[in-house]
């Protein structure tokens, strides 16, 4: 027992910690995601049940900076496209979602929100190819860097 304390102890030490609301609810079908006012992402990675016909992911903002401080959003694409995505953010504006309206790089893409809001995005899971690596993110400028997470798809 004293080494499984000790073992808890250690990942909580080094930064790592278990985050059950981080796993699917239900399904696997239901994705919930966190987001904060120091520009990150609680989850690091979200699973999706290949059985889903359709994903949701609710974003959830716990801080208390409006939009226009720190306003935060997801989007889903490859892990390939996030770095042109993320580029061209800040010419797409925040009327857009951050993101450039009809980007076919772009699989899904939330509403922007500040502190105390919620908001959801769903898409067909026949948009992801099991054989590709794809990634979540924030695509408000420069928050990608440290606002990114792995869309993880179960057998």
């Amino acid at each position: 027992m004293q080494n499984v304390l000790r073992a808890i102890g250690v990942l909580f030490v080094t930064g790592l910690s278990f985050n059950v609301w981080a796993n699917n609810e239900g399904s696997g079908c239901e994705l919930q995601l966190e987001a904060n006012d120091r520009m990150q992402f609680v989850q690091k990675q979200l699973m999706v049940d290949s059985a889903c016909e359709t994903v949701s992911i609710l974003l959830k903002h716990s801080g208390k900076l409006p939009v226009a401080a720190m306003g935060h959003n997801v989007v889903v694409a490859l892990e390939s496209d996030m770095q042109g995505i993320a580029a061209d953010s800040f010419k797409a504006g925040v009327a857009n979602r951050f993101v450039t309206p009809g980007d076919k790089r772009v699989i899904a893409a939330s509403d922007v929100i500040g502190g105390g809001e919620s908001t959801r995005v769903s898409f067909d899971i026949a948009l992801l190819d099991p054989a590709q690596r794809y990634v979540f993110f924030c695509a408000a400028p420069g928050h990608w860097v440290m606002m990114k997470g792995e869309l993880v798809m179960l057998p």
